[in-house]
This record gives C-alpha cells, structure tokens and sequence, in this order.
C-alpha cells in the first residue's frame, strides 16, 4: 500500500538531500533531520532558516506554523491512534500528508484490529524510511557531483498536487476541495505568501464543523 509513497519520497527526499547540501549543510545532518524532524515540506523551510542563521524561537514558530495541518487532519485520528497501544507514540510523530492518506484507507478496512496495528506502523515505518533514504542519497549524490538545485524546493508544491488529485478520483467531495481553493486564494490574497496558511485552515475546520453540525440537526429533525 506504501508504493506510491515509495516514488514520491525518494524523489522529494533526494531533492530535500540536494537542497541541504548545496545550501552548506553536512550530508549527515540532513539523515539527522529526516530521523528526528521528519517533517516533509518544514524540512524545506528549515534550510532556509538555518543557512540565514535565524534566531531558535524563529525557527521553532515557523515550524510550527508550517506543520499547522497536522493539527487539523490529525484531529480525525484521535480514536484510531488510541488503539494503536504501543506504536501510539511513534504514529503520532511520523503522521504526514501521504501516511494519513493511506491509513485513511486502513482504518475503514474490515481486518482485526491487532492486524490493522501492525500494518499502520508497517506503512509509516516504510513511509519514514523511504525518506531518510532518498535524503541520504540526495545529500551523498551532491556531495560528489555538485550542480545546480534551482526549483527542486518545487517538488513539494507537485506532490500536494498529485496527492489532491489521487483523493478526488477515489471519491473526494470536490465541492470541499473548491471551498478550500477558494478559502485559500482568498486568505493568500489578504495575508500573502507567509500568513495565509493557519487562518485558511481554521476557516476551513469552522466552515467543515458547522456544516457538519447542521447535518446531525436535519438528521435528528
């Protein structure tokens, strides 16, 4: 089920690699980083606040702010994570745009549970290492044969994309995902490029709530 995961992060993972090299961070970081941040497109912004020698609390609040979407998907996850017994903490930290998608789809699967546990971790285990690998070998690669990396921080923005596609073709509701064009469009025109991102989200999250509420409403009446 990982699969596609597989293609896209050891592209984007050897992109992440090329990027942090060539920006003067050691090879051996960047494997650091994707073990203990794992955290896809943040991994991008935080070279760029690491080669401007951006001040900690800078770093940590932009991080946060760029990771914001966990907050939101992740809400949808909170049952299923407490059946999740020991691999709890570790599903917690690995839960990224892709293994949410594909656990999406665990979750709803007719297996038991102690088999629905072990294949979660499975796929954001093989997710988280698909990564690592790709970074390690981006950073080796440039390491070696240094070239030009103008546009690969680009990937991310292609991965989304495909990633929305993928999820409208097997049954999204796409009035949702016009809202979110829409919600996002506006926000980026109001707060630009570096503040749009969480206001769009809570719009989004209230909008879905409220929505949702009045379904439960006609359903009871």
């Amino acid at each position: 089920m990982s699969l596609p995961v597989m293609g896209g992060y050891l592209v984007l993972g050897f992109a992440f690699g090329l990027l942090a090299v060539s920006s003067g961070i050691p090879w051996y970081f960047t494997t650091i980083m994707s073990l203990v941040v794992f955290a896809g497109s943040a991994q991008f912004v935080l070279v760029g606040l690491l080669t401007k020698s951006a001040p900690l609390m800078s770093i940590m609040v932009t991080i946060l702010l760029v990771n914001s979407r966990h907050l939101f998907y992740g809400i949808s996850f909170i049952g299923f994570f407490r059946t999740m017994e020991r691999y709890r903490p570790y599903m917690i930290f690995s839960l990224t745009d892709e293994t949410y998608a594909i656990l999406s789809l665990v979750r709803n699967q007719n297996i038991p549970e102690k088999e629905k546990r072990e294949l979660s971790f499975s796929i954001a285990a093989l997710d988280q290492s698909y990564w690592v690998i790709g970074s390690t070998i981006g950073a080796l690669f440039i390491s070696f044969i240094p070239f030009d990396t103008s546009g690969v921080e680009f990937s991310m923005t292609a991965l989304f994309t495909v990633i929305l596609i993928e999820q409208l073709k097997s049954g999204g509701h796409l009035s949702i995902a016009a809202a979110a064009v829409v919600s996002g469009t506006a926000f980026l025109l109001l707060f630009g490029a570096q503040g749009f991102l969480l206001p769009s989200l809570f719009f989004m999250l209230f909008s879905l709530l409220f929505v949702f509420s009045l379904g439960r409403r006609r359903n009871v009446v």
